[in-house]
């Protein structure tokens, strides 16, 4: 059986079955709307029910408050629809030309990048090329079915290899063998380009970037896309770590405030060193301080696990940031 499924206020209709999750039609038939780690959790295919019903699961995804529930809002990556449905959502544009491939790819070099932190490069066949926006990541399919997400750290423009930045998970079975067992011309699978964290370049407003630990991947990504690119805006990143040692490419950021006038950055240490000079505490409460009376001007970027993203949320949230201006890529880490 299947339903018609509305997208309002865009006017777009799709059939959807009713096994198959709206999202999953959605991508299915050329559109696109907000997505990211398609369990549930992060909360960003979240749309309004303006009409109909859906099968959301037995259980409240984490990824809706109980207000947003009670508001009518369901996420779309779970929502099954049991009739015809209206749904309030944004349809993006720009993600028409890209085209999702599965496809082999070797590893071409592997470098320790932190403690914790593994950079991973990948090569993809010569006849093959994977085009991606900044910001946006592949999935590495595993034997057994299973699929680890991982953001794509370089830019479009330098697509040679494609940069991982893997963290060390205790009891994760992929990250424990890119760290003792992966070797360089190993062959894996890989699904992308994936997901809807991408800048929004027809935007005039000044940026601001969260990162938090691994959430750099993303980031960087946008960066280096937006210098190329001659992004004409304002970028300001907070990067939180626990301590120093976890701000794995300080380098980076650092050559980019010293080369371009337009970016500055400010990273925020949890635990600190001691004889450690710079801010403290939370990533976002240091963001939410220096711009508490100019946050509704400004678009948020923020990538790094789902505490910090939930956390961050509502206390943009609570400093007046529309929630239109802020967007996120909510890292799931996927234990044993």
């Amino acid at each position: 059986m299947t339903h018609r499924v509305t997208l309002r206020p865009s006017g777009r209709v799709l059939d959807c079955a009713a096994e198959q999750p709206v999202l999953e039609s959605v991508l299915a038939q050329g559109l696109a709307i907000p997505y990211g780690c398609r369990t549930g959790t992060c909360g960003q295919c979240r749309g309004r029910l303006a009409a109909g019903k859906v099968d959301a699961g037995p259980l409240p995804p984490l990824g809706l408050t109980d207000e947003e529930r009670a508001a009518g809002f369901v996420l779309l990556c779970q929502a099954k629809p049991a009739t015809d449905l209206e749904v309030e959502v944004q349809v993006l544009e720009g993600f028409a030309d890209l085209q999702v491939k599965t496809l082999p790819a070797r590893v071409e070099r592997l470098e320790r990048l932190a403690h914790d932190v593994m950079g991973v490069w990948l090569k993809i066949p010569p006849v093959e090329r994977l085009r991606f926006l900044a910001g946006q990541y592949l999935d590495v399919l595993l034997p057994d079915g299973r699929r680890r997400s991982f953001s794509l750290a370089n830019p479009p423009h330098d697509d040679a290899l494609l940069e991982l930045h893997v963290r060390f998970v205790p009891g994760g079975a992929f990250s424990t063998e890119v760290f003792e067992r992966l070797s360089t011309r190993a062959l894996l699978r890989i699904q992308g380009p994936l997901g809807t964290f991408v800048l929004r370049e027809s935007s005039p407003r000044p940026i601001l970037m969260l990162a938090g630990g691994t959430g750099f991947a993303p980031i960087k990504s946008m960066v280096e896309h937006a210098q190329v690119a001659g992004l004409a805006r304002p970028i300001h990143l907070y990067w939180g770590a626990r301590a120093e040692r976890d701000l794995y490419l300080k380098a980076l950021p650092e050559l980019w405030a010293a080369t371009d006038a337009g970016f500055g950055w400010t990273p925020v240490l949890s635990e600190p060193d001691a004889g450690w000079g710079g801010r403290t505490g939370w990533v976002h409460d240091a963001l939410v301080a220096d711009h508490r009376d100019d946050l509704a001007a400004h678009d948020v970027y923020m990538a790094g696990p789902p505490a910090m993203c939930r956390a961050a949320r509502e206390a943009f949230h609570s400093a007046g940031l529309p929630d239109d201006q802020l967007f996120y890529d909510s890292f799931e880490y996927s234990a044993r």
